[in-house]
């Protein structure tokens, strides 16, 4: 019975599989149990390897050292994959104004807990972890033990066992911070949703929306629309027109198509832009475009065919070829205006209108097929990840830091995920990758890094916890997750006026916290909270790994 032990309690490959597997399929199924309707998720992989790590189930140091880290790339990299593609237009004037909110809430955080640091003499490795835990962002857990391994040469237990404490009231802490907001400001639900659905606020340029235009301006009368653009100076799409000859029936628009007074227009442009455009045209009227003409059909259609992966709309010619209109694109969930220049990606879902049989030809043109999305891309992915690693190697020198920076093997793949997804298309690099094959990999990319982080902490956690004073961590953690979410929240509604829909996906993207995030999708039926959330993950996720590791390499 000897391969009985040597399976359960050896160091071979077998042991090692079989109790990675166990800790990861007994995590995730006990984080779907929730309590109060909120669950701690995936994370409950990190206790359920302590739990066994503490009874003295153990892997080979090198083979969980190489699962943690390679599990850590794997997670960080789909993430950027993921946010890339939107990452840098939310650095429009209303998402900067959201960046800012949200990097104010990750040096509050950093300073709460340097301030926590000095009060109370708890090691800044230990307070890594407990920050790392309190704002729910396991890449800055996995920077920080990097960069003391690095700079120590040993790993330092104790930053995963604050991490641990931290958690779960981490979580806690920033729905009820939520919930705290909304009785503090008296927010009235109906009319936040209704300006919150309009895209008022700092979502203006964030996303899109159509508005029916009766054309009153006189100096428009005959002119083409090629002719109109130039003199708005606003990014638009006149997606229908009904002429005022008569005619009862809409039409398609192009280039060519000529306006006059009195002629019912349908514009497809950013909220922002909606007042000036309509100033321009003459004035918003309510049309029911879908009942004028029949023959007329609205469908969103797949970017499938890799040769199209970085051409622009102008080079499709749709509205020539087909006599289809493109009004929109959507791009990981946001709605971009569909102008001439925009370059298209593989994924990417234009909607097209057009009679049916215009519309059938233009899909056999873009692709519209599944199939082809569900071709694995390795080799961006595995490119991308080779790259990663030699620019999270790179040293960088800060002044007042004896200790080189480094991105590390989180911050490095992160970085160049979301360059590659961002820029890659513009060199026919094909970076398209379903939303379940990404999730696919990142789940199981932070569940190996979550299983070896538990596993190599377990062995001390209830010392810790017990005789060392680790249970008053739990309270620095909710310190560092509770002030600076309310004193961000009071800032964001009074000095810039955020929506409140609006302001909570902004808090809960700015802790990088998926529970507070589906908590506060669920208080709302509009998209605000999930578009804030985007809008200011991808720089969060960057500076909450990157302060990780200044912190311990400046004074850990």
């Amino acid at each position: 019975m000897n391969w009985i032990n040597d399976l359960l309690w050896g160091e071979g490959i077998g042991h090692s599989i079989l109790l990675l597997s166990f800790v990861i399929a007994a995590g995730i199924q006990l984080g779907k149990i929730k309590v109060f309707g909120v669950s701690l998720g995936i994370t409950l992989v990190l206790f359920v390897g302590i739990i066994l790590g503490h009874f003295g189930f153990t892997i080979n140091h090198n083979v969980i050292h190489f699962f943690k880290e390679f599990g850590l790339i794997l997670f960080v990299y789909s993430v950027g994959m993921q946010v890339g593609p939107g990452f840098f237009s939310s650095f429009k004037q209303g998402g900067i104004t959201l960046n800012m909110l949200a990097c104010g809430i990750v040096f509050l955080g950093v300073l709460t807990a340097v301030i926590l640091h000095y009060a109370t003499g708890i090691p800044m490795p230990t307070m890594v972890g407990i920050l790392s835990g309190a704002v729910t962002n396991t890449p800055g857990l996995g920077a920080a033990q990097q960069a003391f391994s690095d700079m120590h040469g040993v790993s330092d237990n104790t930053i995963a066992l604050g991490y641990a404490v931290a958690y779960p009231l981490g979580v806690v802490g920033c729905i009820m911070s939520l919930l705290g907001l909304k009785y503090l400001f008296r927010i009235n639900t109906k009319q936040e949703e209704a300006e919150a659905e309009q895209g008022l606020g700092h979502l203006q340029e964030l996303t899109v929306r159509p508005v029916s235009l009766e054309v009153r301006n006189e100096a428009l009368h005959g002119k083409r629309i090629k002719d109109i653009r130039p003199l708005v100076n606003r990014n638009f799409v006149v997606s229908r027109i009904r002429h005022l000859n008569g005619k009862k029936e809409s039409e398609l628009v192009n280039s060519d198509t000529e306006l006059h007074l009195g002629d019912e227009i349908l514009v497809i442009a950013t909220p922002i832009d909606i007042e000036a455009i309509t100033a321009f045209f003459g004035k918003p009227i309510e049309v029911e475009w879908e009942q004028l003409n029949k023959e007329l059909i609205s469908r969103r259609i797949l970017i499938t065919k890799p040769e199209l992966n970085g051409k622009t709309l102008a080079q499709l010619k749709i509205r020539n070829n087909f006599g289809a209109s493109v009004t929109r694109v959507n791009r990981s969930g946001v709605d971009l205006v569909a102008s001439p220049q925009l370059q298209l990606q593989m994924g990417d879902r234009v909607t097209i209108v057009g009679s049916e049989l215009a519309v059938s030809h233009a899909e056999k043109v873009l692709g519209n097929s599944m199939k082809r999305l569900n071709h694995p891309n390795l080799i961006p992915i595995f490119l991308g990840i080779a790259l990663g690693c030699i620019l999270g190697s790179i040293p960088f020198m800060f002044p007042g830091i004896p200790q080189p920076v480094k991105l590390g093997l989180a911050g490095g793949p992160l970085i160049v995920s979301i360059l590659i997804s961002r820029f890659g298309p513009q060199y026919k690099l094909i970076t398209y990758t379903t939303m379940s094959a990404n999730l696919m990999i990142r789940e199981i990319g932070i569940s190996l890094f979550l299983a070896c982080v538990g596993l190599g902490a377990g062995d001390g956690f209830v010392e810790t916890i017990i005789h060392e004073g680790g249970y008053v961590w739990i309270a620095y953690g909710m310190i560092i997750t509770v002030v600076p979410l309310l004193l961000a929240g009071f800032i964001g509604r009074y000095a810039f006026k955020l929506n409140y829909y609006t302001l909570i996906g902004v808090l809960a993207g700015s802790t990088t916290n998926p529970p507070a995030l589906a908590y506060s999708n669920d208080l709302t039926s509009c998209d605000a909270p999930a578009v804030g959330y985007a809008t200011v993950y991808p720089l969060t996720m960057f500076l909450r790994v990157l302060t990780a590791q200044l912190l311990i390499l400046s004074l850990g």
